[in-house]
């Protein structure tokens, strides 16, 4: 397995990281079955994927408890754990994000809302430290909470050895800029796939000057460059893939034929559609690390592979122009 450095941390870590979000099932996953996910954790850490992600917004707690069922079986050594603050739903505090399930989610950067995460999820996880905090979303009104503040707290909690690096996600370059003048940022995670590359032109040069890793989600588009999907599939209402632009029928249809022009590709590599599009992600920087999520054996020991593919610049190249092509054609409602 690869190994990359998070940043200027020294933390060193696989490529690829285990992503959590579907673990804490809910209704944007569905039920899981728990036992399941431990194992998937398990397997992914004997294959050398040793960075798992989660939040505690994901499942509500539930993703973060499961992650530390895992831990228990599992040297603490052995695994980088990273888990993310500021979504809450404990009380009417910060700005309005989302509901779900009966809750009612705010953006909460505040030290105090900050500080009281970190320790809920020390105790879901069963641990006394983090080894990547990540501030989950950033406030919409710009400044509402002055990043400096927010960085003070994490600074705090790292000089008290609870936290090892400190991470951003879902920002803008001006909040990143902010960020970074603050303190030691190390990583940011942001969406990226071949087919959504938008912190290709801002984010990524600027974490590549200033030694920040970017840690990318949904590197297959949550499920649909594995080659699955139909053209006619229509998400269950409240379901993760609603109103997501490239699950509409109309997108689906433009990024099956995309895919099926790569079926000599899979043939060449002896690989998967989704071992492609993972190993495509992990090219575009050596800043990056790919994190994928999985919650079965099968889809973390066929997720494993990615990065053995030795995918040539010729098809790398030839794969972005023909997701360019996808891109341009894509229906925008």
């Amino acid at each position: 397995m690869e190994i990359r450095e998070i940043g200027k941390s020294g933390i060193k870590t696989s490529a690829i990281g285990l992503g959590c979000w579907a673990i804490g099932g809910g209704t944007w996953w569905g039920e899981n079955d728990d036992r399941m996910s431990v194992e998937t954790i398990h397997k992914a850490v004997d294959m050398g994927i040793n960075w798992i992600d989660t939040a505690r917004v994901y499942g509500f707690g539930h993703s973060e408890e499961v992650v530390g069922m895992a831990l228990k079986e599992i040297p603490r050594d052995k695994v980088v754990i990273s888990t993310k603050c500021v979504l809450q739903w404990y009380e009417e505090k910060g700005e309005f994000h989302f509901s779900r399930d009966g809750h009612m989610v705010y953006r909460d950067l505040s030290p105090k809302a900050v500080r009281r995460d970190l320790e809920m999820s020390l105790k879901a996880l069963g641990t006394d430290y983090i080894d990547v905090y990540y501030t989950h979303w950033q406030c919409k009104t710009y400044g509402l909470v002055p990043i400096a503040d927010t960085m003070g707290e994490l600074l705090k909690m790292k000089e008290e050895g609870k936290i090892r690096a400190i991470g951003a996600s879902n920002v803008d370059l001006r909040t990143l800029a902010d960020y970074a003048a603050a303190g030691q940022l190390d990583v940011i995670q942001e969406k990226l796939s071949i087919l959504d590359r938008r912190p290709e032109a801002e984010l990524l040069p600027f974490c590549e000057e200033h030694g920040i890793s970017l840690q990318t989600y949904s590197p297959i588009e949550q499920g649909l460059l594995a080659g699955k999907a139909s053209n006619n599939y229509v998400a269950k209402p409240g379901e993760v893939r609603e109103g997501k632009l490239w699950w509409l029928p109309e997108n689906i249809a433009i990024a099956n034929e995309m895919l099926a022009g790569w079926k000599d590709l899979t043939e060449k590599y002896g690989c998967t559609l989704a071992n492609l599009c993972i190993k495509w992600n992990s090219m575009l920087s050596p800043n990056i690390h790919v994190l994928c999520g999985a919650r079965k054996l099968s889809q973390i020991e066929d997720t494993g592979r990615s990065l053995d593919i030795p995918l040539s610049r010729e098809d790398f190249l030839r794969m972005k122009a023909d997701a360019d092509s996808a891109i341009a054609r894509r229906v925008n409602p």
